[in-house]
């Protein structure tokens, strides 16, 4: 163990509190520390989309500059100005590009335009950061491969869930040897009422009947970004009924939930759920499940995050049946806010939008540009989170026939 690590026991006990203020740096792979002090250059970056764009803090980044914004629409483009407190807007991302001091481009955009979005940005010789998911077929995520490798430029994908202070607890978790064998994790993001942004001013969006397994990224990631594992098989059922969404849509998509069951490289196993309706709780949550430890966020119901372990000296007790079982009794965990932490800069220590994971996005991705690293979701893992989903929505439109998914390189 390094000099001031903390051991697993602390980790779990201590509260968030006292852990942001005394605890040493925590080493991670895939984590960099914010270092003291301001870069010897600033990152130049313009952000287009005045919606999901707005939540992110480039401009409080002391190694960054926000230059310009854009967006299609004047209001949204006069709030991207507010918020960034930037004097040059552009009316569409094809003129920002053409700025000679724009660096780097942080696409908040509609899904169908993400990779003519980044092909666009790539082309001109700017460095991407784009929303979720990467690509809608898999044609596309190879030609995002291809591009990215041709140009030599970072490219990193916006996803929220892997930056969830509970999914980089897990990713700790794993590094250290916690779980043991892990060999099951489930994950849900559960968005009932989701309809209701299938409709601006009376026309359909571009989320009007957008099958659910083609977003799923913010379950994949869970898995994914914890252990490094591939997806490499899967089984999906979907769900729809008479509504006029699910009978009439571009996508041709029939169904309002999907889930799937996963296979990995490692042979392990993983369920995703992605459900835009029914009697559910909304969320994005997953549950990790080791032979030594398992780890499960908050639940529904005000569940709060607890940990399972295997004790070597187990209690029993008798089920219902009146059958002997080990009694497992589960801890409860005080959830790290390790956005208080020397994982960001000091300006970006404070809670931010998807559970504190957009100031880690907007460290990430300015850090790793500026470093010349690979950021921790570049164009491969934004990839291997994506394509398992475009492959689940085709085994649900089969009946849930057994699918390989294809491994890109």
């Amino acid at each position: 163990m390094k000099p001031n690590q903390l051991t697993r026991r602390q980790f779990v006990i201590k509260s968030a509190g006292a852990l942001a203020v005394a605890a040493a740096p925590i080493a991670l792979s895939g984590l960099v520390h914010a270092q003291s002090g301001a870069s010897a250059r600033k990152l130049r970056i313009g952000i287009v989309g005045g919606r999901f764009g707005l939540g992110f803090q480039f401009h409080e980044h002391p190694d960054c500059i926000v230059e310009a914004v854009s967006d299609l629409r004047p209001e949204r483009l006069e709030r991207l100005q507010k918020t960034y407190r930037c004097a040059k807007a552009y009316r569409s991302l094809e003129e920002l590009v053409k700025d000679a001091k724009v660096e780097a481009v942080f696409l908040a955009t509609p899904v169908p335009d993400h990779v003519r979005h980044v092909l666009l940005c790539l082309a001109a010789g700017k460095h991407v950061l784009c929303a979720v998911p990467a690509a809608m077929t898999l044609e596309e995520c190879q030609q995002l491969i291809d591009t990215v490798k041709k140009t030599g430029l970072t490219y990193m994908m916006a996803e929220t869930s892997c930056w969830q202070q509970l999914t980089i607890s897990a990713r700790k978790f794993h590094q250290e040897g916690a779980f043991g064998h892990l060999y099951f994790t489930e994950s849900e993001y559960h968005h009932y009422g989701v309809e209701e942004l299938f409709f601006e001013n009376g026309k359909r969006t571009w989320r009007h009947g957008m099958p659910p397994m083609l977003y799923p990224t913010h379950c994949t990631s869970h898995l994914i970004s914890v252990t490094g594992e591939r997806l490499t098989e899967v089984a999906c059922h979907g769900w729809g009924d008479d509504h006029p969404i699910v009978k009439d849509n571009v996508y041709r998509n029939p169904f309002w939930n999907e889930t799937a069951f996963f296979k990995t490289n490692r042979g392990n196993s993983m369920r995703v759920a992605v459900w835009w309706r029914g009697a559910q709780q909304g969320g994005e949550r997953a549950r990790f499940f080791g032979d030594k430890m398992s780890f499960y966020f908050n639940g529904p119901n005000g569940a709060a995050p607890c940990i399972v372990r295997l004790q070597a000296r187990a209690k029993t007790e008798k089920d219902s049946g009146g059958f002997v079982r080990v009694a497992q009794v589960p801890e409860k965990y005080e959830e790290v806010k390790w956005w208080k932490t020397d994982m960001l800069p000091e300006a970006l220590r404070h809670d931010s939008g998807h559970e504190g994971s957009h100031c880690f996005i907007t460290h990430e991705f300015v850090d790793s540009v500026l470093k010349q690293r690979k950021p921790l979701v570049d164009i491969y893992e934004a990839v291997a989170y994506t394509a398992p989903g475009i492959v689940a929505h085709q085994s649900a439109l089969k009946g849930g026939e057994l699918m390989k998914i294809p491994q890109f390189n």
